[in-house]
């Protein structure tokens, strides 16, 4: 039988390899959104959170005696660069990048909500805490994305039927 700290090392290694993953694919797209400056703004500082994201959960890992998976992280990064990539060649990159990263941000609050179990039954209050602080940062994000979800959309449609570079 594996004993909840272990599953909770295990889960802490997926989450710091999907944060990673999550910065990766931000600064992918972030670059590309010249034309709306209200996402590029939240995503850079989203991208800075993330990061400090990682470290927590790193920090958590570091406490317990326990590393980061080099091999989860690589294949986040690369995941994240293949997903950039298909941005590229996409009309609507910004309206499907907005859609893309409110889904991934779900998948990211979910995974906190995990972990903070898992923290609670292991005993691990430290843990718990950091957990929690990301789960907090990862639902703002979320709401602020859905919030402007129209808004993004409108503005795609409004450059595209003028006929203004509408994909960034």
């Amino acid at each position: 039988m594996t004993e909840p700290k272990e599953h909770l090392a295990d889960w802490l290694r997926d989450a710091h390899a999907m944060e990673v993953q999550s910065a990766t694919m931000m600064k992918k797209l972030v670059d590309r959104l010249e034309h709306y400056p209200e996402l590029r703004g939240r995503i850079q500082r989203h991208i800075q959170e993330t990061e400090q994201q990682a470290a927590r959960l790193e920090g958590c890992m570091k406490r317990h005696g326990e590393k980061t998976s080099t091999v989860k992280d690589i294949a986040g990064k690369f995941t994240a660069t293949i997903q950039g990539l298909s941005g590229v060649v996409v009309e609507d990159e910004v309206v499907k990048g907005h859609l893309a990263h409110y889904v991934f941000e779900h998948y990211e609050i979910a995974s906190y909500r995990v972990l903070i179990a898992a923290a609670e039954l292991a005993g691990d209050s430290e843990t718990r805490s950091v957990c929690e602080t990301n789960l907090r940062e990862e639902e703002e994000m979320a709401a602020w994305l859905a919030d402007n979800l129209p808004a993004t959309t409108q503005k795609f449609l409004q450059r595209d039927l003028a006929d203004l570079d509408a994909k960034r």
